[in-house]
This record gives C-alpha cells, structure tokens and sequence, in this order.
C-alpha cells in the first residue's frame, strides 16, 4: 500500500510537467504562437478581471433576496437605502472592470497588430512573388480578423464560459430541483454550439469561396473594360459572371438557411428556460420550500448562467472563422521565414554569371530555360534576343533575382544574387519589366522609387529617358499624381517614367525589358543617348529586344533559342555569323551589277 502511494505521489508531478510541457510546446509550435505568448501577462490580467465581473454579476441576484425576504418583511427604509448604495457602488466597480478589461484587449490588439504587421506583409509579399497562391489581402485580412476577434465580444465569452458552473452550483444551493434544470439547458444550449459548427461551417466556407470566385472574376474583367467594349465581349463575360453568382447566390441562401434554422432553435431553448424555471420555482413556492425572493434571483441566476453559453453560440462561427485564419498564417510564416540579415557587400560593378541555371513555372513540364551556363562581364551592354516565348523575359527575371523557381545558381560579382539584402541591393540596380507597374502617389515619388527624393537625381533619370520636358507640361510638373496604377497617364507615359525609374540613380545593373517598346523616334534616340552615357560610366546594361536597330549600341549578344543558348558572343561576331556569305548576295547587291 505505501509503494503504491509513493508511486502515486511520484506520478503526480510527471503528469503536472507534461501538462506544462504540452502549453509550452504549443507556445513554442510556431512564431506566430510564440509572439501570443508575450501577451500571457494581458490574457491573466484579463482573466483576473472576468473573476472579478462574473462575482459582482450576483449582486442583482442577491439584491433581489434582500429585498424579498427581508425588506418587504421589515419594511425598513434605511436598510433598503443601505442596500441600495452598497450595490451602486458594486455596479460601479462592475462597469469600470468591464470597461477596464475591454481597453486590455483593445490595446493588447494594437500590440500584436504592431508586431505581426511588418512580418506578415513581408511574408505575404514573398509569397506572392513566389506564386505560392496566397492572396495578399486575404492574409492581411487573416491578421485583422484575428485582431477583431481578441478585442470584440466574442472573446468574453469563452472568458465568462467557465462561470457557468459556479452559477448552476449556487442555483443548485437556492434548490437542488432548480439547479438539474439549469445544467439540463446548459447542456443543449453546449450541444447548440458544436451542432452549429457541423452544421454552419461547410455552407459558410462554401458560400465565401464561391462569393471570392465571384468577385474575383468580375474585378479581373473589369480591368480590362475598354478591350471588353470595343469586341462586343460583355454579354458573353456577364452571363459567365452571371452563373458564378448565382451560384454564390445558392450557397449564401443554404448557409443563411441553416443559420437561421439554429438560431430559431436557440431562442426557442432560451424562452422555455425562463419560463420553466420560474415555472418549477413558483411550484416550490406554493408547496413552501422557496420563498418569492429566492423564486425572482433563482431566474435572474439561471439567466446568468446561460447567458455565456448563449454567447458561445453567437461567438462560434468568428472563433472558428479566427482559428482559421490564425492557422493560414501561421502555415504563411513557417513557409516564408524571416531572412536573418545579408552579408555586407561593397557597390556591385555588375559582373553577372550564371550555372545551370533551370527556370521553371508551375503546371509546365518542361523547364523554360535549359542550364544556362555563361559569364557577362561587367561594364558592357548585352542583348538578349530570340523568338516569342524563347525565355528572354523569364532570363530577366532570373538576372534580377525575382524569378520564384529556378534551379542553378545566379552570381553578381561572385556571390550568390540571394545573399544579397534586397534593400541594400535595390538602388544598386535598375530594372524595366515588359508589363509596366506604377502606383498611386506623384510622378517624382515614382521615379524616386518611393523613397526619398533627390530632385537632382530625378530630373537626370527624367531627361535619361527624353521625359523632363513633358513631365514640365503636367499641371503640377513632378508633384502631378498618377493615379492608381499610373491611370492617368498613357501608355507611353507610363513606359518613359518607369524607363527614368530604372535608371534613377546611375544603378550599376541594368535590365531593360523592351525598353523601346513604346518610344517614338525621339525616345529611341534618347534611350541611345543614355545607354551610351551609362556604359561610358562602367554599368553593365542587359536590353531584352526585338527590335535590331539598337544592336548598334551593344557589345555582346546573347541569343535564345526554346530557352537554351544558341549563340553568344561581341556584337560583331554574332551578326557576322547571322548575314549570308559574299557569294549567297543577290547579284543585284553589288556595285558592279548596279
């Protein structure tokens, strides 16, 4: 017998440990668990604070009693008023702890919106870029939901929640028969709570993935309205639009249908509580076992007792809806790390090689490029030609560092491109991508690339890409505002500020992705002019062309092929090798037959 109690005692603090073992694993799971467990401190003192509100939450129940039982009976004024100010001055207490715990939350939600904030638009970014799926505005929205949900109503019920008991209990003290009816309804109103979930969670998710179909589509044909308009496109996109709607229709009505469904049955449970305890309490009063004032507290009590119950029922959907999202992020940051800090590099000169370097995109077997394998030497202008759909735009990208699955790797004066902080690397380099991007903010800001803004350095970039003195015309010159995306400019407008972006700076790397593209003949000659300027300054210039007027200004040409290298070498050697020997000339072609 004293082995086995010895055995006991021994087993006792193991399973304690393990139990704290398990809490502190799930704090340690993820960062997005370990940054809530700095908040510990708050959810305590929150907890303390709900203890302190579900006490005082008896103070009508016991005012009632007092004043049934005992002031009627007296009918003594000064006790009555005693009592009466006793329990102000409890409500008091009670309202400033109610206001004193939501401010908790509220200001324990900024916190952690200030500490995820950066982290999650960084990953989510990241993500992005990486085309892994996820929707940038669905997951900062994933990190407000979570924040909402923290500070709203919905919380102080899973925070009141374990009172409950404490409240049947006193019930059961006021009378045993009492107490068995409340922990009957106390027990359905729980059972209404899980059916809820099984029930509403399926349509509910089902609703908003159809409704984010929905108007997914119609923003994405939307932007392209004026296309849409001149090929007579828009009864034919309307009535697919159409079907993703009604469809998103049906759904939301099933959803609503249930909600609507479990919501009548809770206010049905919540009415027959009511009545059937006071019902069962006046009986006992008729039959002498409780008095009238035990009879009034004893459904104030039960009232109370379910009420939090009742509020799980309305908070399940948003702390489901909660979890979910706290689940998505912490999936986005395990997935996309905080980079730890790059090496310190000194200005790249613009040396760029590449090993076997295998571009590949999702849903593609084959690789667009095919182990690349070449060394560009710093301080030349190279171009990049070869037929539609050869790689030159993907080979871009990977010079720039932004192209999200690849194989191989990419040197920028030796050291891997990755190890350098994009930040530090950034104004080191220029790029000009085929589909131009601007944002919302003035032109300057734009060619300033959003930081801060060097007039000089501006100006140069505007003239570098023959701009500045259309950019004067403007109503308000380098101030005027863009509009989102750059909407309130053309598009030729838009490629030259994006062409003056690139070149902001003299950056050491530039990589220029049909630059020309919409330049008339003045731009073209003005392009010329600044790639000539750049590459008397040493920069090492990459220019993505069709076009084969501009080979003139290159020194090496890079030409692919069903992305592979086909041939590369100086300007000379690879037009050479390009044009029909002497005798294949038409005879018509040389002097002596003119």
């Amino acid at each position: 017998m004293n082995h086995r109690v010895q055995i006991a005692s021994l087993n006792q603090p193991v399973q304690r440990r393990g139990w704290l073992h398990r809490l502190n694993a799930f704090f340690a799971r993820s960062e997005l668990t370990r940054t809530l467990k700095g908040f510990k401190r708050e959810f305590y003192t929150v907890g303390l604070f709900s203890l302190v509100v579900n006490l005082l939450m008896l103070t009508p129940t016991m005012y009632m009693l007092q004043v049934y039982d005992r002031i009627l009976l007296s009918r003594n004024e000064v006790t009555l008023l005693a009592l009466s100010l006793i329990t102000l001055f409890l409500f008091v207490i009670l309202a400033s702890t109610e206001w004193m715990r939501s401010r908790l939350l509220v200001r324990a939600g900024v916190r952690l919106d200030l500490a995820l904030s950066s982290r999650v638009f960084n990953a989510a970014f990241e993500a992005h870029l990486n085309r892994s799926g996820d929707d940038p505005a669905e997951v900062l929205a994933d990190l407000t939901n979570i924040r909402q949900f923290l500070t709203g109503n919905g919380i102080f019920a899973f925070f009141d929640a374990p009172w409950t008991p404490i409240y049947l209990m006193v019930l059961w003290i006021i009378h045993p028969g009492l107490g068995m009816i409340g922990i009957f309804f106390a027990i359905i109103l729980l059972g209404l709570a899980l059916l809820s979930h099984q029930l509403s969670h399926a349509p509910s998710e089902t609703a908003q993935e159809s409704a984010k179909q929905a108007t997914g589509y119609a923003q994405s044909k939307l932007r392209n309205a004026e296309i849409i308009a001149a090929l007579g496109m828009l009864d034919d996109l309307r009535r697919r639009w159409l079907m993703r709607y009604r469809q998103n229709i049906r759904d939301w009505s099933e959803s609503q249908d249930v909600a609507h469904r479990l919501f009548a049955i809770s206010k049905f449970v919540r009415y027959s509580q009511q009545s059937l305890v006071l019902g069962g309490a006046a009986i006992l009063v008729i039959r002498g076992d409780l008095t009238a004032g035990a009879m009034i507290a004893a459904n104030v009590l039960v009232t109370r007792a379910i009420q939090p119950l009742d509020a799980l029922v309305g908070a399940w959907k948003g702390f489901f809806a909660a979890r979910l999202a706290f689940e998505r992020l912490e999936r986005l940051l395990e997935a996309h790390p905080e980079r730890a800090a790059g090496m310190v590099h000194p200005a790249p000169r613009g040396q760029i090689t590449l090993e076997q370097l295998v571009a590949k995109a999702p849903g593609r077997e084959q690789p667009i490029l095919h182990g690349l394998d070449v060394q560009f030497p710093a301080g030349e202008v190279i171009a990049i030609v070869g037929p539609s759909g050869s790689g030159k735009s993907t080979l871009a990208k990977c010079l720039m560092g932004v192209w999200p699955d690849f194989d191989g790797r990419v040197l920028l004066d030796g050291e891997r491109l990755d190890s350098w902080e994009r930040i530090e690397l950034g104004p080191h380099i220029g790029y000009l991508p085929q589909e131009i991007e601007l944002f919302e903010g003035s032109v300057a800001e734009n060619i300033a690339r959003f930081g801060e803004i060097d007039s000089e350095k501006v100006i140069e970039a505007a003239k570098r890409a023959n701009f500045h003195d259309m950019i004067l015309r403007f109503p308000k010159g380098y101030d005027t505002p863009m509009g989102v995306a750059g909407s309130a400019i053309s598009g030729g407008q838009r490629q030259r500020i994006a062409l003056a972006r690139a070149m902001y700076g003299s950056p050491s790397l530039l990589v220029l992705d049909e630059p020309n593209a919409n330049l008339d003949e003045a731009g073209e000659v003005a392009l010329a002019r600044a790639v000539r300027d750049l590459k008397a300054q040493g920069k090492t210039i990459f220019l993505v062309t069709h076009r084969k007027q501009i080979l003139v200004l290159t020194d090496r040409i890079l030409v692919l092929a069903d992305g592979s290298i086909q041939r590369y070498g100086t300007t000379a050697e690879i037009i050479n090798s390009l044009l029909p020997p002497p005798e294949q000339l038409p005879v018509a072609a040389t002097p002596e037959a003119a």
